[in-house]
């Protein structure tokens, strides 16, 4: 059973949120506040995703967030925010969320959203028959769920996980914006496209020695994006 934590201080809302997920099998941690949020995540074990409401007593949800990816890069985190925030959608996905949802949201659609992060979440439960990849100074292992350059770790969320997994095996060749939703998002994903774009950001910080002139995760202009590998 997967474990969803709720930062939400509206009763209402958390209560409407709790109902819904426990209907469709999850066991389900609430936080009115930041602070309590923060620590059920530290001593609650196997937490699998954290639904985190902006606009919190105390510690806000984007601290939260930012707090959480310091020690931990695998835990699933999806925002809720209004609608009209769009300056905040991706704020949120700037420092480490996978996803955001916006309000109001119906139950299908959260739902919906919450099992499409899981199953990047959980990828390492899945087989495949390739447990390695490698291109240049870059190693990602399917196996422990490490990426690395040159021998050194690099933390990456779950959908960057997946991203570089699909950038690696398709190694060279040009990646629409639709390819890249459609095999890390999910093809029932009804969010917002710039979600592509952010991520790729946040990637390019991690692993270019120059974010603003790749040499790796390289923009294919009018198309979308590719990893540059060494065989051309």
């Amino acid at each position: 059973m997967s474990k969803v934590l709720i930062l939400e201080d509206e009763e209402s809302i958390r209560s409407f949120i709790v109902i819904n997920l426990k209907r469709n099998g999850f066991e389900v941690l609430e936080a009115a506040d930041g602070n309590e949020a923060l620590h059920k995540l530290t001593t609650v074990p196997d937490i699998d995703i954290a639904l985190l409401d902006v606009m919190v007593p105390g510690i806000d949800g984007f601290e939260v967030c930012r707090r959480i990816r310091e020690t931990n890069e695998r835990l699933g985190i999806i925002f809720l925010t209004a609608k009209v925030q769009e300056q905040d959608k991706v704020y949120a996905l700037s420092v480490g969320a996978d996803d955001h949802v916006s309000k109001p949201f119906s139950p299908t659609e959260l739902i919906a959203r919450i099992q499409s992060l899981l199953r990047r979440v959980n990828v390492h439960r899945e087989q495949s028959a390739k447990v390695s990849f490698h291109s240049g100074p870059f190693t990602l292992d399917l196996i422990s769920k490490q990426f690395k350059r040159s021998g050194e770790a690099i933390e990456l969320t779950p959908t960057e996980f997946s991203l570089v997994q699909y950038f690696l095996e398709m190694e060279n060749t040009p990646l629409s914006r639709d390819s890249l939703l459609d095999h890390v998002w999910g093809k029932e994903y009804m969010g917002d496209p710039k979600i592509v774009d952010v991520n790729i950001r946040r990637l390019r910080q991690k692993i270019e020695n120059n974010p603003s002139e790749p040499e790796y995760l390289q923009t294919v202009w009018g198309h979308g994006y590719k990893w540059k590998g060494q065989a051309q």
